[in-house]
């Protein structure tokens, strides 16, 4: 059989509900792999926002490289699971590894691919203008935008305060696992940079799912200290 990587994506936690989850691209991926001959040897996955580059997105990012290494294909479910953007598109087929649209078959054309993705762009850019001219519309009617109002405004500081809570405590589980490792790594003499350049040559993600940089690591250091 021939060998491929799989990539998964959603933008919020929201659509993980809808049937732009991961699970439901995950069996339309190897549902395509099964008929069409291809053995997934690694799945990847990424909670990441389509407008955000390639070297931004950590799980694109392995993916790629994990195919290069394997000259084999990376295989997403729907086009728009890669960006609806049409230079991001042409961006990464530059980036010489093929990849396949389980939705659109294996044998598309490039040209094909380019455009389904200015489709797809153009559609955003509708729904964008639709959402802006329906906020227009319901502020000319005296209603008021923002943060939903709450018959309990207690609710929504309890609530905020559980979330900032509950990230707090995610990103000292983050620090307390990171930073012995760059405290090793610093005492091998390497500096901010080197550090950085360490971890994400590792594919090892920040807390917020970004590259290391001279900053980031500096600010572990400090909250070590």
């Amino acid at each position: 059989m021939k060998q491929a990587v799989a990539l998964v994506r959603v933008s919020t936690s929201e659509q993980g509900k809808s049937g732009l989850g991961l699970e439901a691209q995950e069996a339309a991926i190897r549902s395509f792999a099964a008929a069409e001959g291809f053995d997934i040897v690694e799945l990847f996955s990424e909670v990441a926002s389509g407008a955000q580059g390639i070297d931004e997105r950590v799980g694109l990012r392995t993916a790629l490289a994990r195919a290069k290494k394997l000259r084999c294909p990376v295989i997403v479910a729907k086009l728009d699971r890669l960006s609806r953007d049409v230079a991001f598109i042409s961006g990464l087929m530059a980036r010489g590894v093929p990849f396949i649209v389980a939705e659109l078959g294996a044998d598309v054309d490039p040209f094909v691919l380019h455009l389904y993705a200015a489709l797809g762009e153009k559609e955003r850019k509708l729904i964008g203008q639709r959402t802006k001219a329906a906020l227009a519309a319901k502020k000319a009617q005296g209603i008021k935008l923002g943060a939903i109002q709450h018959k309990d405004p207690q609710a929504i500081v309890k609530a905020r305060a559980k979330g900032n809570a509950t990230n707090a405590t995610k990103a000292a589980a983050f620090a307390a696992k990171m930073i012995p490792e760059i405290q090793k790594l610093r005492a091998q003499n390497m500096t901010l940079d080197a550090i950085a350049a360490d971890l994400n040559s590792r594919n090892v993600a920040t807390f917020n799912g970004g590259e290391w940089h001279k900053s980031t690591v500096s600010r572990l250091l400090s909250k070590a200290a």
